[in-house]
């Protein structure tokens, strides 16, 4: 069996410099050390890491000048990993998360030693109680938080990619800069024949928070789930679920400020370029369906 190598990539706008300084500890604390930690200052300049947090392996720092998004900073980390060509996999972490737990590397490296095909790997989300949000859930309706096997999507705070599938299907859509990233991502690996698995033991202690909390929510939410289905869904799905995601949102939105924003990101996402449009397979669309996740919803 052959052991992957583990790289940790962080982005951070360094507006949370204390919750970093901690997430970066608890790496420090796992029982497999990775080879490589990436740290992205997504629009700012960072701090020194390595010697004043006793940090594991090989440390690299990035700043970037302007604010990417999730995604586009998570590829300025994928790009150095890839010029270093000596890590198969990388976990990626929120900059306020925490692992709590010392095996989970070690975890990852043998879930991916075990399975060739498998793709993508999904951390358990939780808060300081122990808590998991239903939306972090990846599955359809009430669903256990604890149970986990493989499924269509997977949670960005804190999961892991093979570079391999990466090479494959390409990397984050950047020019979402957040929302729907992931399920554009897991789209693409399910149609390449790639795995993803929910490992609900792999716990990211995440603080409880709302995606509304952003400013510009609304507005990206409904533009990048217009682009994703016109880059990811067979045509004729594509009016489907874009109606009945309409209905969902118009049964679930009580903020007038919110519907206004989110109708503008919606227009928006029709009229603006989607970027490649690469629709997933039929086979891909049953399969999806089959693990409990139709793309139509």
């Amino acid at each position: 069996m052959v052991e992957p190598r583990i790289a940790v990539a962080v982005v951070t706008m360094g507006n949370r410099p204390a919750e970093v300084d901690a997430l970066l500890e608890s790496v420090a604390k796992q029982d497999l050390a990775p080879v490589r930690i990436v740290i992205v200052g997504n629009g700012c300049r960072l701090p020194e890491f390595a010697r004043r947090l006793s940090l594991p392996g090989e440390v690299t720092t990035i700043d970037v000048e302007e604010n990417l998004g999730c995604p586009g900073g998570r590829n300025v980390a994928l790009a150095r990993l890839r010029e270093f060509g000596d890590v198969d996999v990388v976990v990626e972490l929120d900059d306020d998360g925490l692992l709590v737990d010392a095996d989970v590397l070690r975890r990852v490296r043998d879930l991916y030693a075990a399975d060739p095909r498998l793709g993508i790997v999904g951390f358990r989300i939780a808060d300081e109680h122990g808590e998991t949000q239903q939306r972090h859930v990846p599955r359809v309706g009430k669903s256990d938080p604890v149970r986990g096997g493989y499924i269509t999507g997977f949670l960005g705070g804190g999961h892991a990619l093979r570079m391999a599938m990466l090479a494959e299907t390409g990397d984050w859509p950047a020019e979402f800069f957040f929302a729907h990233e992931e399920t554009d991502l897991a789209w693409r690996a399910a149609d390449a024949g790639w795995k993803i698995l929910y490992a609900p033991e792999l716990l990211l202690q995440h603080p409880k928070t709302s995606p509304a909390r952003h400013a510009i929510y609304y507005r990206v939410n409904a533009r990048n789930r217009v682009w994703l289905v016109r880059r990811r869904l067979p045509l004729p799905l594509i009016p489907v679920h874009l109606g009945l995601w309409t209905l969902l949102t118009l049964a679930r939105t009580r903020s007038l400020p919110g519907l206004k924003a989110w109708f503008g990101g919606f227009v928006e996402g029709l009229r603006e370029p989607a970027g490649e449009r690469r629709p997933m397979r039929w086979r891909t669309v049953w399969r999806l369906t089959r693990l409990g996740r139709p793309p139509v919803i």
